[in-house]
């Protein structure tokens, strides 16, 4: 269960203005009757009012102390949730996509023949070499960091530049991808982050659930907001989808409804057709 953030609440400093008061109501209520009384009563009223000022400055210190410690603990575990994200999301990514890869070429490779079966079997076979050593080298990686004790090394955030990459890889799979851009001229960091995200996942998910197919990815703006479409042609022949546990949706998910968008992925004609759409305040 998520830990709630801890709030500041002190009424110190209203009991103390509360004691204060009820010391002068009660010095002025007796009175006095001389000079030397009257300066008892002040000495007095006096000194209960400064003792009342220490309690509750001492009091709220503690306080204060108290409640920075608890938002500090608050802050750790936010920051460890976080983490503990954004590795899942790599692993999501390295199982997802990179071994998604070896099992579509693999199976294309299984099925080939007709004359040029050999040389697609030897390319599914290069390919597979590839992308198995991309995702042992990426495993290595994710374990080094999980054992240093030293933060997590950056990545330069992937950018727009990134997403011809992205396609090519899916294509290198068997995808027959065809890549659309409109109006795309001065996408905050954020948002292109989101896109690539949004591209990556969705081609993923042709990969898993379609195989070897025709995809569309379409990538345009419509007022402040970025549109990402990514859709299929429906699963190759004789491709048994291979569904995965969600997981790469929900996480998409999240990410775009972080910034204040929404990820729709739902069946169109034989495929299915994924939506993104990530607010992106339009260039002055």
């Amino acid at each position: 269960m998520e830990r709630i953030r801890p709030a500041w609440r002190s009424r110190t400093w209203i009991v103390a203005l509360a004691l204060l008061v009820a010391t002068l109501l009660v010095a002025a209520l007796f009175g006095v009757d001389s000079v030397p009384a009257l300066r008892a009563a002040v000495g007095l009223t006096a000194a209960a009012a400064a003792s009342i000022i220490v309690w509750a400055i001492v009091r709220t210190r503690a306080q204060r102390r108290r409640y920075e410690e608890e938002l500090m603990g608050w802050a750790a575990e936010r920051a460890a949730e976080s983490e503990r994200l954004r590795i899942a999301r790599e692993l999501h990514d390295l199982a997802s996509h990179g071994l998604g890869l070896i099992t579509v070429r693999a199976a294309v490779a299984r099925r080939a023949d007709g004359p040029a079966a050999d040389a697609e079997r030897a390319q599914a076979l290069a390919d597979v070499e590839r992308a198995s050593r991309e995702a042992t080298t990426e495993l290595r990686r994710m374990l080094a960091v999980l054992r240093s004790p030293d933060p997590a090394p950056l990545r330069p955030a992937e950018t727009l530049d990134d997403l011809p990459g992205i396609v090519r890889h899916a294509a290198r799979a068997g995808l027959d991808a065809r890549f659309d851009t409109a109006g795309l001229d001065g996408v905050s960091a954020g948002a292109q982050l989101a896109v690539c995200a949004a591209v990556r996942e969705g081609l993923g998910n042709v990969l898993r659930h379609a195989g070897p197919t025709g995809a569309r990815v379409a990538i345009h703006r419509e007022g402040d907001e970025i549109v990402v479409e990514v859709g299929d042609d429906g699963p190759g022949s004789g491709w048994h989808p291979r569904p995965g546990a969600g997981q790469g949706l929900i996480g998409l998910g999240e990410r775009i409804a972080a910034l204040g968008g929404s990820l729709d992925a739902a069946p169109a004609g034989a495929g299915w057709r994924l939506v993104a759409r990530i607010p992106d305040r339009s260039p002055a």
